[in-house]
């Protein structure tokens, strides 16, 4: 999951939100860092990561991806699949994903003096070409693929990943409607099929 979903699946309190964010740009033991609600956030960012990763749906999306691509293709799908939530907003949130997005910028605003280097860099520029809403647009996602490559060893093989979420759309968006719930069902406690 990329920034749209974990962000999505956070408790609505400030605190749980950038937690659940920070897990993309906090590595090793945050502890004595944060509170403890930025730092549940950070475990329950990397248990959503772990649950994915493991999901039988999101192998299957992951095989979709060209052979080329194929050690890439855990970021592609994760990318994707906010892509799917964005494109499907309503059917998971009754709040608008345009409010949604200006709520956890003015968030992230908020509190930039805890916030990760990294992600006080990136904010400004997350915020004016409204990332979390702009997932919805594949030329967007397309951007954001090769934003991505353009960050990674060996990226050049990366670049052009929208190619395979062209090729296998639908399915992939299968996929992600076959995964989310249980995802949700996961971070609600709930037991789900796998």
């Amino acid at each position: 999951m990329n920034y749209l979903a974990h962000l999505f699946l956070a408790d609505s309190d400030d605190d749980a939100l950038i937690g659940n964010l920070l897990g993309d740009f906090v590595k090793g033991n945050p502890e004595g860092r944060y509170n403890d609600v930025v730092l549940e956030g950070i475990h329950n960012h990397r248990k959503v990561d772990t649950f994915a990763d493991a999901h039988p749906v999101t192998r299957t999306s992951r095989n979709r991806i060209g052979q080329s691509r194929r050690r890439f293709a855990g970021v592609i799908i994760d990318v994707c699949y906010d892509h799917f939530l964005a494109r499907h907003w309503p059917r998971f949130s009754n709040e608008d994903l345009t409010s949604f997005s200006s709520r956890v910028y003015a968030v992230l605003n908020r509190h930039r003096t805890i916030l990760p280097t990294r992600l006080n860099r990136i904010l400004p520029v997350m915020e004016a070409e409204d990332w979390l809403c702009g997932y919805a647009d594949l030329d967007r996602l397309a951007d954001t693929l090769d934003r991505i490559a353009g960050r990674l060893s060996n990226g050049s093989r990366f670049k052009g990943a929208i190619a395979d979420v062209h090729a296998n759309y639908m399915a992939l968006e299968g996929d992600f409607f076959d995964f989310f719930p249980d995802l949700i069902a996961f971070c609600n406690g709930e037991d789900q099929v796998t």
